[in-house]
């Protein structure tokens, strides 16, 4: 196995000498750095960063930590994280629920992004420091070293249901995700909102608890069918739920939007293939931003003010005009 004395042997230098190339010191010549990376190139030798890091305590790679593998949409996050990332010069790495605590360590990992509906509060309010900044994407954290950038929810759920109001519906249902979620919360609070303010009266038999997975809105529509009293329209609070709404619906002989209307949230990739109204997030913008205040908190530019991204309603064919 190839090792930093080989590159120094081969290049006539000491071991010291390639070890300052390789950190980038100025203490080197032009044409000594130019031999012994041309050197390292021809034997294939790279330095161990791992061990470097454990060294000295710091790493140029963050971590972005998710647990639902269910979810299109997180393909799109990660590849705006990524390309700030490289164009950065920080490496990525990416952890499930269940391992990311051992790598919320400085010497690992200089930063992480959450977007885990199962990490607690607890953990990161514990973990964050002024050398392990944190960026959160699925809630607001009030911490010196938490940055959290979110979706704003709210505005854009109340858009779309006054769309809804507006188009002449006025018997809703609701499909709601895990009920301790922020994003829920928010999109649930505005669906209320609107309905209230237009003295459109909500039962809470017509609102069906899911958890954002496909099945969980199969089975709310399935329940909807058994009790024959449909609404006009099905609010879903995510895609996902929705398109499993929708497959229910039609494997029962249902029309949409002849006979139910129906909404989501998320515009994932299918929404646009089955027609669904939808609110689209700009997931990949999502993760690029989140990236860049990160690395920016891990340089010391601190910003923790939370950030809120802008979602628009796309109006699509699953939605008609009750007028």
């Amino acid at each position: 196995m190839i090792g930093i004395k080989d590159v120094a042997k081969e290049a006539g230098v000491s071991v010291s000498t390639v070890s300052n190339v390789l950190n980038g010191k100025s203490n080197v010549g032009a044409e000594t750095k130019t031999r012994v990376n041309k050197i390292c190139n021809q034997l294939s030798y790279y330095p161990n960063t791992a061990g470097r890091a454990l060294k000295s305590g710091k790493t140029n790679t963050i971590m972005f930590n998710f647990s639902d593998f269910d979810r299109s949409f997180y393909l799109n996050i990660i590849n705006g994280i990524s390309d700030y990332v490289n164009d950065n010069d920080f490496d990525l790495i990416i952890c499930t629920n269940k391992s990311v605590e051992k790598y919320m360590r400085s010497n690992l990992s200089s930063g992480c992004i959450i977007l885990d509906k199962k990490m607690k509060n607890e953990v990161l309010v514990r973990v964050a420091n002024e050398h392990y900044p944190i960026v959160v994407l699925d809630r607001i954290i009030e911490h010196p070293y938490i940055k959290s950038v979110v979706v704003n929810n709210y505005d854009a759920m109340k858009e779309m249901v006054q769309g809804l109001v507006d188009r002449g519906f006025r018997r809703f249902g609701f499909v709601g995700g895990p009920e301790y979620i922020a994003d829920n919360k928010e999109r649930y609070e505005a669906f209320e909102d609107v309905l209230e303010e237009n003295n459109i009266p909500f039962q809470q038999k017509c609102y069906f608890a899911g958890d954002y997975k496909e099945k969980s809105g199969y089975t709310a529509a399935k329940i909807m069918l058994l009790s024959r009293e449909l609404p006009e329209v099905l609010v879903c609070a995510n895609d996902n739920m929705a398109i499993g709404a929708m497959k229910a619906f039609k494997e029962n002989g249902l029309s949409i939007p002849k006979d139910i209307s129906i909404t989501g949230f998320d515009d994932c990739d299918l929404a646009e293939a089955m027609g669904l109204a939808t609110v689209s997030i700009p997931n990949y913008e999502r993760g690029y931003i989140a990236a860049r205040y990160l690395i920016e908190n891990i340089r010391g530019e601190l910003n923790v003010e939370s950030f809120k991204i802008t979602a628009k309603v796309k109006w699509r064919n699953s939605v008609s005009s009750m007028k």
